[in-house]
């Protein structure tokens, strides 16, 4: 079977309305300006990427003849719109904030265009299984580690918490079709290297003019416990790396990490009628 996503695991969008905070909190991150921004700089990148996630895999939907993961496709669709909705919204109170969230997805989407217009389809499909493999492991990290979201606005936690439950979700659906009509691992871990620096890079950048319109950039005292928060030895981002470089095996599924319990629990939240458990 093409789909390698667990049997009885389906993929739907959920309708939601978190009706976002007007004004939103600038640190609605525990009053912390650093855990604010970097969520709300990686937000700002989320809708244009999804437009591009969903693009990348529709190109070869015709081609799968799996009719699960032709199923699984339509619902990854139907996430990934979603998600681009509601991020829209968080982008706006970002603009009514002041900051300058057309200059960031102006970046990303000029980026974007270069690739639909450069870069052949399967790379374009290499480059949404890679990022859609970050957006996991950070999802995991998310809903595992409750000092990820302590201490955020409520409406935000559930916000972010749907998130990453939805692709927790859809992990490995792009990833599959990638292995339906291509394959290549040499071609999928170089599409990683490039995903990772730009994700890196635009995220940076994002929080730099966040931080910059707080007045906070030369603020040593944000860094420092900003990074010891993501990656110190206790940072939240750290046992995410072992999860990262597994994508570079040769042998590698996005299901070798294995969070179905993790997945029905925060199901339980969003769900008022629990989609069916695999048997």
């Amino acid at each position: 079977m093409a789909s390698t996503t667990p049997a009885g695991l389906e993929i739907k969008p959920r309708h939601m309305d978190f009706d976002l905070p007007d004004p939103l909190p600038r640190h609605w991150h525990s009053g912390d300006a650093f855990k604010s921004h970097l969520f709300d700089a990686m937000s700002v990148l989320f809708p244009d990427g999804e437009r591009f996630f969903i693009d990348s895999v529709r190109q070869f939907r015709d081609q799968i003849t799996d009719p699960v993961l032709k199923e699984q496709i339509r619902g990854f669709i139907g996430q990934e719109g979603h998600h681009s909705r509601e991020h829209l919204t968080y982008s706006q109170r970002l603009r009514d904030l002041g900051y300058d969230v057309t200059a960031i997805e102006k970046r990303a989407q000029a980026r974007i265009r270069f690739t639909q217009k450069k870069f052949p389809a399967k790379r374009q499909l290499a480059a949404t299984a890679a990022l859609e493999h970050i957006t996991a492991i950070m999802a995991n990290g998310l809903l595992t580690d409750p000092r990820t979201m302590e201490g955020a606005h409520p409406v935000m936690q559930r916000l972010w918490r749907w998130h990453a439950l939805e692709e927790t979700e859809h992990k490995a659906v792009a990833f599959d079709v990638y292995n339906q009509v291509c394959g290549s691992r040499k071609l999928l871990r170089r599409a990683m290297r490039m995903a990772t620096f730009f994700f890196v890079l635009d995220t940076f950048r994002g929080l730099v003019h966040m931080l910059k319109v707080d007045g906070l950039l030369w603020n040593w005292r944000v860094w420092r416990d900003g990074i010891k928060w993501t990656w110190g030895k206790h940072g939240v981002f750290r046992p995410l790396l072992r999860e990262y470089l597994d994508f570079f095996k040769s042998d590698f599924h996005p299901w070798q990490h294995n969070n179905l319990d993790v997945l029905y629990e925060v199901r339980k939240e969003y769900d008022p009628q629990p989609l069916a458990h695999a048997g």
